[in-house]
């Protein structure tokens, strides 16, 4: 039983062959693609307003050197957004809780980051790993410590993500079958548990959404720190 919770996490083969590349090629045929008519339809005037205002959101603390990654951060921004809602969908898989494609894409960003802060400005860059007006004992400490913290982050971004993710389907699963062994025997108890059940997926849809804007958010964030 413990074992069949976690197939749904499995990547799916089809005669042998992984069908990751597919999950994640599939998301990109759905967004609709603009139109040569004057005026577009309400779908295309809702996926342009949205990217506009997280767009201006996200890169307002940003100057202007940071304006260049807009493009990068509002596709990944959608790119996940859209697995995420598609995994909640009954026999689909979701890549985004796999923890190697995770640090597959926070580990290349986070670091780009870093290189940037580096080559741009050096001194300031490295002043972050040791706080102003601190005493000359705790010098080595600290900068030992923000050094480790410094190399936590694309850990941070990627397994932030998973279990957010992987905690939602598991709990979804448990109560749903929670509702088809009650129903039977108890069946005020398992309506009242169906109702949970959709309370639960109501909050997973919110937190596939609000895990994809914190990856992105906090990657701009570590941007910010080295442009």
């Amino acid at each position: 039983m413990t074992l069949s919770l976690f197939d749904q996490f499995m990547s799916p083969l089809y005669m042998g062959v992984p069908l990751m590349a597919l999950s994640l090629v599939l998301p990109w045929m759905l967004f609709p693609t603009p139109t040569p008519r004057w005026l577009n339809n309400r779908m295309l005037t809702f996926q342009g307003w949205f990217i506009a205002r997280f767009t201006q959101q996200t890169f307002l603390p940003l100057n202007v050197g940071g304006h260049k990654w807009a493009l990068l951060f509002t596709s990944l921004m959608v790119f996940l957004i859209t697995l995420n809602m598609l995994g909640l969908l009954p026999y689909t898989f979701t890549p985004t809780t796999q923890l190697s494609l995770n640090l597959g894409l926070a580990v290349p960003l986070w670091l780009a980051t870093v290189i940037i802060g580096l080559r741009n400005q050096p001194t300031a860059a490295l002043g972050h790993l040791l706080p102003e007006g601190t005493p000359t004992p705790l010098i080595p400490v600290l900068i030992v410590i923000e050094t480790i913290s410094l190399f936590i982050r694309p850990v941070a971004l990627g397994v932030r993500l998973t279990a957010n993710l992987t905690a939602g389907h598991l709990l979804i699963q448990l109560v749903s079958m929670a509702v088809f062994v009650l129903l039977p025997m108890m069946p005020t108890v398992a309506v009242l548990t169906a109702v949970l059940l959709l309370m639960l997926t109501l909050l997973e849809v919110a937190v596939a959404m609000i895990q994809a804007y914190v990856f992105v958010l906090l990657l701009s964030l570590y941007l910010q720190e080295n442009v």
